[in-house]
């Protein structure tokens, strides 16, 4: 038995080592000292057998064991006289006379943990169907461990709600990663496979420890190379790193493969010599790995080649690939994201959101049962809000996929906390009334509505090389979300948040709660200075799918169109007088959403175009809705960077420094968002804030208003992203703006708005009389070589004593392409510093 000095210096020494290792390459796998007490729990731990997955679950729970408890785990392959954790499948645990009831349809991937009694001994017992649940299983005990729960007469049973729960990734094969905001591939380095494959096993247990069970490992925008012979070694080597950890392998394919690899002059899909390609392509893959999953297929969308091409439809294409996978158990995703980008926006009948299940719903049984049709939650794309797609509902005897967004393509690309939890729970509740039943689409989508065949979750992983994976470290929040998600969709955001929290910050419950509170906001509070009502995020669809572009979604092919103008805004897709889409709805669904009076506030311009004027059930017009979400927004970023201040001291240094800087970074571009929206808005309909905000900065001094010397005014495009359209930006190498302040005397915050483009690194000095109080490089990565609202940032001094009549100056160094823009400048007081 430990001394109480002993038990001291043991979690004191635990508690440095996890300070100094907390870089977020762990993420909620850190194994910090555990808040329960497990002085009972065995050190011997008994593994049946020793393939790589078992050795996995062993060395994972040996590991977790000596990390959070201290307890250096012995091992055995025999039952010993003494208490003791045993591991393996059911046929393993039954050979040792050890009796529990499991359900004759408990299915693969379920685990079972169990306190099992046999005499005076107590045996912990963690086991599964086959191997990949007792890892699941192990991973489990150890979350339960991480959390501080109990284990006295433990006797949990817990199957999957969905067998195929798969991570997606748009890697190219030269390292970069479509859509990805977390640096470069961890596959794929100059057109071939990386060299740092532990990593990517690192990867693996991340997975594994949240029940994923599939990796596809390259971009749905496939390069014909991966099905050569030449790369197939080179995918065996990432199934190697992956298959210790019970994650299996997919590709992406290029539809046009047969021709552009195979030597045809065809890849007409009911060629026999295509099906022959095919077969021969899949029989190659699975001599190198028998364990391989399937094929991702995207195909007639945004410029990817298809069925199309000869006339056929997207059952034919899907088909011709997954008869050549069956002989192997293999199962090909079909995405559903098919559209046509070249609409004409003039015709109000046209609708991108109709695409979906224009495309599918008559196909429906026409697909091979080792085809998933692989649907995005909403009709249009990953937008901030969309109503969920009527497609669930439109096939009953095609097996569904649902395809979820971790990546924040349109939600802040990981530079903006957002958790999507609370958001894809909404989408997984939502009830589509399917036959005039209850019928979430989590029970669709799992096949557990009557007559359904199962289905499979998908999320859009994206992770890169970057230490903490996603780029940023509460965005990691969304790829265990989604795991657990992925396995029990009845789970609800709140659990999540505060597991994640405490696996990846510790016990401390002022940690846990304030953290928690933040993600479980962070979604809304993105919708709400981002995109109103359901007129989705307002962003520049033709570039970045970042920051604010309000007009880059009209008068164009690509369907993301709000409609709006000097009168109103939104889209018509009535029955009766628009696009028809609310008719792809089951008819209580449709009829909620097809009157202006039922449909949902939030989702109210996704449907109806209104005026301006129209009046909200919260009773507030459209139009001051806009203006007062878009303040509340920008407000609940700034408290943000307040609850994470109150956690100085709690968390490790070198974590609290990154989330802090990123949560000032989200604070300023919140308030970018804010004045682009709200000006743009004010002007387009001719009606003022009622609380009069928009449009009045008191404090605020323009930066084209300044004494300039090396700076010239310079228009902004579009002109809502900067305040008053113009900013400032140097003609030479050097230069300086500067005004004398004429406000009151005291302490105040000064502010000022730049921009940090990605083609250069700028230098900034600010001066009050000559004497410097701040300066900084601009060198964040943002998706623009332009002075737009992508690269709009803030950058705060706090406290700064000013009298009356004080010079303050800003002195810029440019960098490159990179011409230290200035939009304007700011001194308030710290109240009022985000007004």
């Amino acid at each position: 038995m430990p001394t109480r000095f002993q038990t001291f210096l043991l979690a004191f020494l635990l508690l440095l080592g996890r300070a100094r290792a907390e870089t977020g390459y762990s993420a909620w796998l850190e194994y910090g000292p555990s808040a329960g007490r497990y002085e009972a729990l065995p050190d011997i731990v008994v593994a049946l057998g020793d393939s790589p997955v078992m050795q996995s679950a062993r060395q994972e729970l040996q590991r977790g064991l000596k990390s959070m408890l201290g307890k250096n785990v012995r091992e055995t392959a025999h039952l010993p006289e003494e208490n003791a954790i045993v591991i393996g499948t059911f046929a393993e645990v039954v050979k040792l006379s050890i009796m529990f009831g499991v359900p004759a349809d408990f299915s693969d991937d379920g685990y079972v943990l169990k306190d099992v009694v046999i005499g005076p001994r107590h045996y912990l017992l963690a086991a599964g169907r086959n191997e990949r649940g007792v890892l699941n299983g192990v991973f489990a005990l150890l979350r339960k461990i991480a959390l501080g729960e109990l284990l006295d007469d433990l006797n949990v049973a817990e199957i999957p709600a969905n067998a195929l729960r798969i991570v997606n990734h748009w890697d190219n094969l030269n390292g970069t990663i479509e859509r990805g905001y977390g640096g470069r591939s961890i596959f794929w380095e100059n057109d071939h496979v990386t060299t740092n494959l532990a990593r990517v096993g690192d990867y693996g247990r991340l997975l594994a420890s949240i029940g994923v069970n599939g990796c596809s490992l390259n971009n749905v925008n496939a390069d014909s190379r991966l099905l050569t012979p030449a790369y197939l070694p080179e995918v065996a080597a990432l199934a190697g790193a992956l298959r210790p950890w019970g994650v299996q392998v997919y590709l992406s394919v290029d539809f046009a493969s047969p021709q552009k690899i195979g030597g045809l002059d065809t890849f007409d899909p009911l060629d026999p010599r295509v099906a022959a390609f095919w077969s021969g392509s899949i029989d190659r893959l699975y001599a190198q790995i028998p364990d391989f999953g399937g094929i991702v297929l995207k195909a007639d969308s945004e410029g990817r080649v298809g069925p199309s091409a000869y006339h056929r439809t997207h059952a034919d294409a899907a088909n011709v690939i997954a008869r050549a996978l069956r002989p192997h158990g293999g199962v090909l995703f079909y995405r559903g994201f098919v559209y046509d980008h070249h609409m004409d926006w003039r015709n109000l009948k046209n609708d991108r959101a109709r695409a979906a299940y224009d495309n599918f719903h008559a196909l429906d049984g026409a697909f091979d049962d080792n085809v998933l049709v692989q649907i995005k939650h909403g009709p249009i794309d990953f937008q901030a809000r969309e109503p969920v797609s009527p497609l669930f509902a439109g096939l009953e005897k095609t097996r569904r996929a649902i395809e979820l967004q971790i990546t924040q393509e349109y939600t802040g690309q990981q530079r903006h906390l957002c958790f999507l939890v609370p958001m894809w729970k909404e989408v997984l509740d939502f009830d589509l009334r399917f036959h005039g039943e209850n019928t979430p689409v989590k029970a669709l989508v799992a096949g557990k509505a009557e007559h359904q065949p199962p289905g499979a979750f998908v999320g859009v992983s994206n992770v890169g090389r970057d230490t903490n994976w996603l780029g940023s470290i509460l965005a990691m929040a969304n790829l265990y979300g989604f795991g657990r998600l992925a396995w029990n969709p009845d789970l609800s955001a709140d659990q999540i948040a505060r597991e994640w929290t405490q696996m990846t910050f510790g016990a401390n419950s002022q940690v846990v709660q304030t953290i928690s509170d933040m993600e479980l906001h962070s979604w809304r509070t993105y919708e709400n200075y981002t995109g109103p009502l359901g007129a989705q995020t307002l962003t520049d669809i033709l570039g970045s799918h970042y920051g604010p572009g309000i007009e880059a979604s009209e008068k164009n092919g690509w369907g993301q169109w709000h409609r709006a103008d000097e009168q109103g805004i939104g889209m018509d897709r009535t029955v009766a007088t628009g696009t028809g889409f609310i008719g792809q709805y089951p008819p209580e669904v449709a009829r909620l959403y097809e009157s202006e009076a039922t449909c949902p506030d939030e989702l109210l311009l996704f449907f109806h175009h209104v005026p301006y004027t129209h009046v909200l059930h919260s009773g507030k017009t459209v139009i001051q809705s806009i203006y007062d979400s878009h303040y509340e927004g920008a407000g609940a970023a700034a408290a943000f960077v307040k609850q994470w201040e109150s956690l100085h001291g709690l968390v490790d240094e070198s974590r609290y420094a990154e989330v802090r800087k990123a949560l000032e970074y989200q604070s300023g571009h919140a308030m970018v968002w804010r004045d682009a929206i709200c000006q743009y808005f004010a002007r387009l309909s001719g009606i003022p804030d009622a609380q009069g905000r928009v449009g009045h900065h008191p404090n605020r001094v323009e930066a084209e208003s300044m004494e300039l010397n090396g700076y010239r005014v310079v228009p902004v495009t579009p002109w809502e992203d900067a305040s008053g359209g113009e900013a400032i930006a140097l003609t030479n190498r050097t230069g300086m703006a500067g005004f004398r302040y004429n406000g009151p005397s005291g302490h105040f915050d000064l502010a000022v708005q730049y921009f940090d483009q990605n083609n250069g690194a700028a230098h900034y000095r600010v001066t009050v009389n000559g004497a410097t109080v701040d300066e900084w490089t601009a060198d964040r990565w943002l998706p623009s070589a332009l002075l737009d609202g992508n690269t709009s940032c803030r950058r705060t001094v706090r406290g700064i004593k000013l009298q009356h009549g004080d010079r303050i100056d800003i002195e810029g160094s440019a960098d490159g392409g990179e011409k230290a823009g200035v939009d304007y400048v700011e001194v308030n007081s710290p109240a009022e510093l985000n007004p």
